[in-house]
């Protein structure tokens, strides 16, 4: 391995480790204050609902990394919305599946545990069981709902990468053109992914 890929890779990884911590923070500082002062129906909802975030990055990620580039090349010849930056995602799969994977998925895990416990504490207002009792009951619902969501996703990104990503990148088009942020850069020229 060169010194330059190491380079990269290490730079990559402290960039990983930064966004990691500051949207960790964020994710967190919202559902603490989502959950705060709701009742524990709410509360198991919002549970809910971050773990789909993590279902559905997760899948995302899988995708990238299934999708060839070949059909998107023609859609953009053909100036379909968002196809030139499904392009760019296939030839940064490896960035993007990491980022959506190791960074959502495992932040989408993390928090999903904690404001289950919170939800755990408001139910044992309610219900009539030990805390042990109640914590188990929960984080297996939890666990459950990831791994089952997951490994549903991990099917529908194999089977239907191309228009995953073609949702995703039409998502960007609106972000870079509506909002004027860019989020994907074009970091690899060549064409890794091309359908042999």
């Amino acid at each position: 391995m060169s010194k330059n890929t190491i380079k990269r890779s290490l730079r990559f990884s402290i960039s990983i480790a930064v966004i990691t911590f500051v949207l960790a923070a964020i994710f967190s500082i919202i559902s603490n204050n989502a959950l705060d002062g709701t009742t524990w129906s709410i509360g198991l909802l919002i549970v809910i609902i971050i773990v789909f975030i993590g279902v559905f990055f997760d899948m995302m990620g899988i995708a990238a990394a299934a999708a060839i580039e070949t059909p998107f090349h023609a859609m953009a010849s053909e100036k379909v919305t968002g196809a030139k930056h499904a392009i760019i995602i296939v030839r940064n799969a490896d960035r993007f599946a990491s980022f959506c994977n190791d960074v959502i998925g495992d932040i989408a895990g993390v928090v999903s545990g904690v404001a289950a416990m919170i939800v755990v504490i408001e139910l044992m207002n309610v219900i009539e069981l030990g805390q042990p009792v109640l914590n188990t009951i929960l984080t297996s619902i939890v666990a459950a709902l990831t791994v089952g969501g997951k490994a549903l996703g991990k099917t529908l990104a194999m089977s239907n990468s191309t228009q995953i990503i073609l949702m995703v990148g039409k998502i960007l088009y609106f972000v870079e053109t509506k909002l004027h942020i860019k989020v994907l850069p074009n970091l690899k020229k060549k064409n890794k992914k091309q359908e042999i």
